[in-house]
């Protein structure tokens, strides 16, 4: 990598062997420099305020603010820092999602430490990179005309029962009691569901579970 300066790189992820690795990878390489490890995304966003960062390589899944939120907020706020996705998720609604929400490169964690490297390289020059399993399934999205992912797909299969309970009205007591849960965990689905799907109202909620499907049409 040839650069006036080396490569300023945030990691964002929750494991910490994870992060370990991709620090030993990238200390290893000339033209980089690691200038800070965080294992959530509101460290992330701490550190992207107080620090100059060139290219965040961020997984989607942590605690708390995902990795989603995370790219809505880096480009809004923060249009000068690149993000290079590195997730376990090869599936087209991830990538789909993560690159209209601002992700230059995405990568799946078993690519090799090269693609790791061409891929901080390639979103610093302002250049997309997808690794081979992600450029697959776009290009069958393409060639398919297979329509864009639903919302619904983005979730998972117990946050879509609490969605469907709560836009048929039932309480929180009402969800916990059925779907033997506590009243703190029903909450907090609500709110990942909230987030995920960045709707901010059970009404908003309701309409989206009626169009794509998931309960009848309300009398």
């Amino acid at each position: 990598m040839t650069h006036d300066r080396p490569i300023r790189v945030l990691l964002a992820d929750d494991h910490t062997l994870v992060r370990a690795g991709l620090r030993k990878i990238l200390e290893g390489a000339a033209g980089v420099e690691v200038v800070g490890e965080v294992a959530n995304g509101e460290a992330a966003l701490r550190v992207l305020a107080e620090t100059p960062v060139d290219v965040l390589v961020l997984d989607l899944t942590m605690p708390g603010i995902d990795g989603f939120e995370v790219l809505r907020r880096v480009e809004s706020r923060h249009p000068n820092t690149r993000v290079l996705v590195l997730t376990m998720h090869a599936d087209a609604e991830h990538a789909f999602r993560a690159i209209r929400d601002g992700a230059e490169g995405y990568l799946v964690k078993d690519s090799a430490a090269d693609d790791l490297l061409a891929g901080i390289e390639s979103v610093m020059a302002g250049r997309a990179y997808y690794s081979e399993p992600v450029q697959r399934v776009l290009s069958a999205v393409v060639r398919t005309g297979q329509p864009e992912p639903r919302a619904a797909d983005l979730l998972t299969s117990r946050e879509i029962e609490v969605l469907r309970l709560v836009a048929q009205g039932h309480s929180t007591k009402e969800i916990a009691s059925r779907l033997d849960i506590s009243g703190r965990t029903v909450e907090t689905h609500r709110a990942n569901l909230m987030r995920k799907l960045n709707l901010r109202s059970v009404a908003l909620l309701t309409q989206l579970a009626l169009r794509e499907g998931l309960i009848e049409k309300l009398p």
